[in-house]
């Protein structure tokens, strides 16, 4: 984990309220804060970390949805699957933005994805300097 520290955004946001916020709506703020956030690398890895799990996600449940309207009335597996899904997602979100608000923005990973995207973050954050 890295430090806490408050890198002022082009929104004028600090570094906790960033984080928080690159989940609020999933991946789509994950893609605002990753661009607003390209001085904070803490900033950039919440971000980052809000694409590749939400987008992984929505992919899914679209691919859930599909495969549920071709198979008729084996549908209802894929729909349940979904479901449970999209409660999953639910409190992953949730269990996000609360640790983003308890680490005050420093990096706080997701199970398999946190591990993924720091590299990336970093590589990211390096390269905006």
């Amino acid at each position: 984990m890295t430090s806490p520290q408050n890198h002022p955004q082009s929104t004028g946001l600090d570094t906790k309220t960033s984080a928080i916020l690159s989940y609020a709506l999933g991946w789509l703020t994950g893609i605002f804060f990753l661009f607003v956030g390209k001085n904070d690398p803490d900033v950039r890895f919440h971000a980052a970390q809000s694409i590749v799990f939400f987008g992984a996600v929505s992919v899914l449940n679209i691919a859930l949805s599909i495969l549920g309207s071709l198979l008729g009335a084996l549908g209802i597996v894929f729909s349940l699957a979904g479901f449970a899904l999209a409660v999953f997602a639910a409190v992953v979100w949730v269990m996000a933005m609360i640790q983003a608000n308890n680490t005050g923005g420093a990096r706080a990973e997701l199970p398999l994805v946190g591990k993924f995207v720091a590299p990336y973050a970093d590589r990211l954050a390096t390269s905006a300097n």
